[in-house]
């Protein structure tokens, strides 16, 4: 089997595909219908569940949005939730087959966990598992007690693998010792910097929730300390990094990077920056590969390639799968169908059910739309989904 097939087998195993984005939209409408008379709770629950492609807020920091305490948000969470549950069940709209089909009520206890899991792995989203379990299931079928023991046993395995710095759920096992080459097709996508790399900082930008009880931690042998992460993907790259004898040493969150959507400024913490044995700092971000086209990721990109080169750094963006941006920005597509999609913006925004029903016409794939977006520059918003040409 050729490179190019092999690597593309093994980024659909991390999860990139159009299913799971099928799951968020239809979930985004009914965010978007309970908006109408409870916009609290729409922001809510988009915020908690990374809806709009931010990442899932922590309940540490959901309280602060809020200006309430870390268990008043999540009490406040679960009510917005149980509402629109309820508005679903009540009113029989929108059609929920996505769900039913994705986690069908005769599924057996694992098979459903070990689904949820797998989700959580390629979407990145470890922080609201269990939110996002009992959703799934609860828009599912499947009843109310099944559904929060079942995302229970989902918080279960993740906490118990982030206690023991393990992280089992992985396409392919990782290894105790890291094969010496492992960063050299990583470190041929470095984006790098000129002139003398600043020093890594000593501390972490970021502390508001770094003790959230959401969050996992490992210990680093090559830091002698526990260092923390949120995700199944970033305890990878962690993992990366400590075992590589090309690494010297690494600091998570070392940066507040400020970036911009739509006129309103945010924060964003790049993952980890790494000196090499050679002197080169690397900042990295972990963002999966079936999310790099995301507008508000590529806003973060934007503003941490700014950082990193203006502290003589490289930039990376790290996907967990065997490509990366550089990687999908020569994805082929057939030239008819990037033309037709091309031609159809060109003319004003793209929606969801106008996208599904060319991507059922064409047969592409969701990372031959990641591919297409990078290239033509244009705007894909999520949750709900618009894809418009550049401003």
């Amino acid at each position: 089997m050729g490179t190019k097939q092999t690597a593309a087998r093994d980024d659909s195993r991390y999860g990139a595909s159009f299913g799971l984005e099928d799951v968020n939209e239809v979930l985004a409408g009914m965010v978007g219908e309970q908006a109408v008379d409870r916009p609290r709770d729409a922001e809510l629950i988009t915020c908690r569940l990374g809806l709009d492609g931010e990442s899932p807020e922590t309940l540490t920091v959901l309280g602060m949005r809020f200006g309430v305490s870390r268990d008043r948000a999540r009490q406040l969470y679960t009510r917005a939730v149980g509402n629109m549950v309820r508005r679903a069940q009540t009113t029989g709209a929108p059609d929920l087959g996505v769900f039913a089909e994705r986690y069908p009520v005769g599924w057996g206890d694992e098979r459903l966990v070990r689904t949820l899991l797998a989700e959580t792995y390629a979407t990145d989203n470890d922080i609201a598992a269990q939110d996002w379990a009992y959703l799934k299931l609860r828009l599912a079928g499947h009843d109310l007690q099944e559904s929060k023991r079942l995302a229970g046993f989902v918080f279960q395995r993740i906490a118990g693998w982030q206690q023991k710095g393990r992280w089992h759920l992985l396409p392919q096992q990782q290894p105790e010792e890291v094969p010496a080459g492992v960063w050299n097709p990583w470190l041929r996508r470095v984006e790098w910097g000129a002139g003398e790399p600043a020093e890594l900082p000593e501390d972490a930008a970021r502390t508001l929730d770094i003790d959230d009880d959401g969050r996992g931690s490992m210990f680093a042998e090559k830091l002698g300390r526990e260092v923390t992460f949120d995700t199944g993907l970033q305890a990878r790259l962690l993992r990366l990094l400590d075992g590589s004898e090309r690494v010297d040493h690494f600091r998570e969150l070392p940066a507040a990077v400020t970036y911009e959507v739509d006129g309103a400024e945010r924060v964003h913490h790049p993952f980890v920056a790494a000196q090499f044995a050679d002197g080169r700092v690397v900042l990295m971000d972990v963002i999966p590969l079936g999310q790099v086209a995301f507008h508000v990721n590529r806003c973060k990109a934007a503003a941490g390639r700014a950082y990193a080169h203006a502290h003589g750094w490289g930039w990376l963006v790290w996907t967990g799968g065997s490509s990366g941006v550089a990687d999908l920005l020569r994805r082929e597509v057939d030239a008819r169908y990037e033309n037709q999609l091309r031609n159809r913006i060109a003319s004003g925004p793209v929606g969801w059910d106008e996208l599904r029903g060319y991507r059922d016409e064409t047969g592409i794939e969701l990372l031959d739309l990641a591919a297409m977006t990078l290239r033509n520059e244009w705007r894909w918003d999520r949750g709900p989904f618009r894809l418009s040409a550049p401003h």
